[in-house]
C-alpha cells in the first residue's frame, strides 16, 4: 500500500483515524479493486478494499448488498462481512470490513444458509423482480428497475443491456429478437416467486470460515428467481455436492431447474465477454446457438 494512501486512512479524517497498524498484506484475487489485510496493534484484523474515487458507487452497491443480505441470513448457518465503513478519501474510495479466516470445511451450511435466505425473502417479497437503482456486476453495469413479469425482467433488465454492449464485438440485438421472445415466454411459464439473490455467486465469492459457517461476499443483489444463484454456482469450477445437498434439504429445487441454467448463465457470459473479451465472446455465441435449438417457438 502506498504511503500516501495509508496516511489518508489513519489520518484525522480517515476511517481508522489514529489507529496503529502493525502490518499490511496485499490480498490477491480481485480483478477490479485492490484489497488489503490490516493487522492493528491490538491484534484486530480488518479487510480493506480500495479503488478510485470514480468507482465509489461500486463499493457503495457492494455495501448495500452485504447489509441487505445480512438482514435475512441465519447467523447459525451463514455469515457476511458486514461493512464497518465506506468512505471517500482524497485520492481513493475505501470499504472496510471484518477480516474472515477461511477454511476448507464442508459447504453444507453454505447451501442451507443460502436456501434459507432465498426461502425467507421469497415469503416476504412484494412480488416484483429487479432492484431500485442501477448497480454493478463486477465491472459491468446492472440495470435497475422493477417488473412484475419474470420473463420481461430477465430479458429487458439483464440480457438486453448486455447484448447492446456486446454489439461492439459482434452481436446484433435485432438478430436476437426472436430468441429473446422465446426466453421471455419460457421463463413466464416457469413463473417463480421473487427471492433476494446474491447475484454473482461463483466459488470466488463464497467459502467456509474456520467455525464452519458459510460465507458469501461481493454480491450483486437483486430480486430474482432463486435459480439464478444456483445456475451461477455451476460456472467457473462449480461448488461441492455438499453445498447442493444442504440447499435441497432446506428448499428443494424444481425438478426441471437445469433447463434454465444456460439461460441464466448467458447473462454472466455476456458480462464477462463485455469486460474481459478473450474466450467469452465465443462462449456467448455457442450458448446462443444452443438456446435457439432447445427453446421452442
Amino acid at each position: 500500500m502506498e504511503s500516501y494512501l495509508l496516511e489518508q486512512i489513519i489520518g484525522s479524517k480517515g476511517p481508522l483515524a489514529g489507529a496503529k497498524i502493525k502490518s499490511i498484506t496485499a490480498v490477491n484475487g480481485g480483478s477490479i479493486h485492490n484489497a488489503w489485510r490490516l493487522n492493528l496493534n491490538d491484534n484486530e484484523k480488518i479487510f480493506a478494499k480500495t479503488t478510485s474515487i470514480e468507482n465509489f458507487e461500486m463499493l457503495q452497491f457492494e455495501e448495500i448488498g452485504l447489509n441487505t443480505l445480512s438482514k435475512y441470513a441465519d447467523k447459525s448457518l451463514i455469515s457476511l462481512p458486514v461493512p464497518i465503513c465506506l468512505q471517500k478519501l482524497e485520492t481513493h474510495s475505501i470499504l472496510i470490513m471484518p477480516w474472515v479466516n477461511f477454511s476448507n470445511g464442508n459447504k453444507v451450511n453454505l447451501g442451507k444458509g443460502l436456501a434459507l435466505v432465498h426461502k425467507t425473502t421469497s415469503e416476504s417479497s412484494v412480488g416484483t423482480f429487479g432492484w431500485e437503482t442501477n448497480g454493478f456486476i463486477g465491472l459491468g453495469p446492472q440495470t435497475g428497475g422493477w417488473e412484475t413479469n419474470w420473463g420481461e425482467c430477465f430479458t429487458s433488465l439483464r440480457l438486453i443491456p448486455q447484448i447492446k454492449i456486446a454489439e461492439k464485438w459482434g452481436l446484433k440485438l435485432i438478430e436476437l429478437t426472436k430468441l429473446l421472445t422465446k426466453i421471455k415466454s419460457f421463463l413466464n411459464r416457469h413463473n417463480p416467486s421473487p427471492s433476494l439473490v446474491h447475484g454473482d455467486l461463483w466459488q470466488g465469492n463464497a467459502g467456509i470460515d474456520e467455525s464452519g459457517l458459510g460465507v458469501i461476499f461481493d454480491p450483486a443483489i437483486w430480486w430474482a428467481d432463486r435459480e439464478v444463484d444456483i445456475a451461477m454456482t455451476k460456472m467457473f469450477g462449480g461448488f461441492s455436492k455438499e453445498f447442493y445437498l444442504g440447499y435441497e434439504e432446506v428448499w428443494p429445487l424444481p425438478k426441471l431447474w437445469m433447463q434454465r441454467v444456460d439461460i441464466y448463465n448467458l447473462y454472466h457470459l455476456l458480462n464477462h465477454a463485455n469486460i474481459f473479451g478473450g474466450i467469452y465472446p465465443n462462449q456467448c455465441i455457442e450458448s446462443i446457438k444452443k438456446l435457439n435449438l432447445v427453446l421452442k417457438d
